[in-house]
């Protein structure tokens, strides 16, 4: 089974203008069949945490979780991890906003269509919306960031705010933040819970 932390550097290292080499050779010896394209690290915290939870080894079934570096990358990928590339079967989770970049860079491609899972907002939106605020609060108390959390409800500019959105903003104040409550958001989440993307994506792989 590859290394799926080796690839996905591979497979970066191609995208920014490296050899393909070592991405192919670690696709030819692994078995992945399906690259799964995410915005971000904090997406692949939240997808690797929920097949973490249904017992699922991801990489072990072929599957490559990738996240690269913003939405607008979607049709360099795709090029590269979809059947201009390595032939991979491809899908993804993405913003409303950006629909867009996914439709359009996996057209390009010739990727299946729809074949990617759209969040409202984002996924973080999602998962407050699916917590809500009191869950959520919980679990910074919990990991001992309730301090920092109250003194951002402090700020005058969150003064009258919807909670939900400081929130958010919460998530994205510290760095490395937003990846750790990737994780502990979902597993957070109850029976029936996941938000209808993420559970969508996961059921599809």
């Amino acid at each position: 089974m590859v290394d799926m932390w080796a690839f996905r550097d591979a497979v970066g290292d191609w995208a920014a203008g490296g050899s393909d080499g070592p991405a192919r050779e670690l696709a030819g010896r692994s078995g992945l069949r399906t690259a799964v394209l995410l915005e971000g690290l904090s997406d692949l915290a939240a997808v690797e945490a929920l097949a973490a939870g249904r017992g699922r080894d991801l990489a072990a079934e072929g599957v490559c979780v990738i996240p690269m570096g913003g939405a607008m990358n979607v049709g360099r990928y795709a090029g590269l991890l979809g059947p201009p590339g390595l032939g991979l079967r491809l899908t993804g989770l993405c913003d409303e906003g950006e629909r867009g970049f996914y439709e359009r860079g996996l057209e390009r491609a010739g990727a299946a269509r729809p074949g990617f899972f759209v969040c409202a907002a984002d996924l973080e939106d999602e998962l407050i919306r699916t917590l809500g605020t009191a869950r959520i609060e919980e679990v910074i108390r919990s990991e001992g960031d309730l301090r920092a959390w109250q003194t951002l409800l402090r700020q005058p500019a969150h003064h009258g705010r919807p909670r939900e959105r400081t929130l958010r903003r919460f998530l994205g104040t510290k760095k490395g933040r937003k990846i750790r409550y990737g994780t502990l958001l979902v597993e957070a989440l109850g029976p029936g819970q996941v938000p209808a993307p993420l559970d969508d994506l996961l059921a599809a792989l």
